[in-house]
């Protein structure tokens, strides 16, 4: 693999060559985890978003149950009241569903840098099957 016009290196060249590698490939996985992380900061922004979306609408959903409530004991079964009932059990199963997407989103495993470490040990078995 080497030219004909440039000579062989010697020890403290390769060694040279192998710092300047390793250095390079250190480099690189700190802007992946710096990536990675602010990617997840980005998702968990979303997931607070998501968090903070679900409580104005479960507000709503109380609101609209404790309407249809009323409705519903002060008339007795009159459809006005199921109605609003219906609606708020409705919405209040949208904010659920909200609330279960924000907290997966938030657990911590899911905010780990996974692919930089990853690469860090796919890198750190590569550096001992060198040596």
């Amino acid at each position: 693999m080497n030219d004909q016009s440039t000579p062989p290196k010697g020890p403290a060249g390769l060694m040279g060559d192998v710092l300047a590698h390793i250095t390079a490939l250190i480099r690189k996985e700190f802007d992946l985890a710096r990536a990675e992380m602010s990617e997840n900061i980005n998702r968990a922004g979303v997931a607070i978003g998501l968090l903070v979306g679900a409580l104005v609408v479960a507000l709503v959903a109380l609101n609209v149950l404790a309407g249809a409530l009323v409705a519903g004991i002060a008339e007795l079964g009159l459809s006005p009241g199921w109605a609003a009932l219906a609606v708020g059990g409705v919405m209040a199963m949208v904010a659920a569903a909200m609330v279960a997407k924000g907290v997966r989103d938030l657990k911590l495993t899911s905010l780990a840098p996974s692919r930089m470490a990853k690469n860090v040990r796919r890198d750190a078995d590569m550096v001992k099957e060198t040596f």
